[in-house]
């Protein structure tokens, strides 16, 4: 049992941590998470408590993916020129029509 709830404390600070960078303002990630949490307090099956640990795990990953798209972008949009990279584009999309009328 003290395991269990030492991994759902340890999940709330994570992803309490990890919100300080959310898109939508931290205060609107940690608003939600602690509803989140707090919805599941009086939870006391073990299984449930290991599913909804699971899920906030998934959550965790999810975010993290979010964060990293979000660097890429930013990055991408700092060093290619848009122009060049919808001239490839253009260029792309006409290799494959050509391919697809063949």
């Amino acid at each position: 049992m003290s395991g269990q709830r030492r991994a759902v404390i340890q999940l709330y600070k994570e992803l309490q941590f990890m919100g300080r960078d959310y898109p939508g303002g931290a205060a609107f990630f940690q608003s939600r998470c602690k509803a989140a949490f707090m919805r599941n307090a009086g939870e006391t099956d073990p299984e449930k408590i290991e599913a909804l640990v699971a899920r906030g795990r998934y959550v965790q990953k999810e975010i993290e993916a979010l964060y990293s798209l979000r660097r890429y972008r930013a990055m991408k949009q700092r060093y290619y020129d848009q122009d060049e990279m919808e001239r490839q584009q253009r260029r792309i999309e006409k290799y494959i029509r050509d391919l697809d009328a063949e």
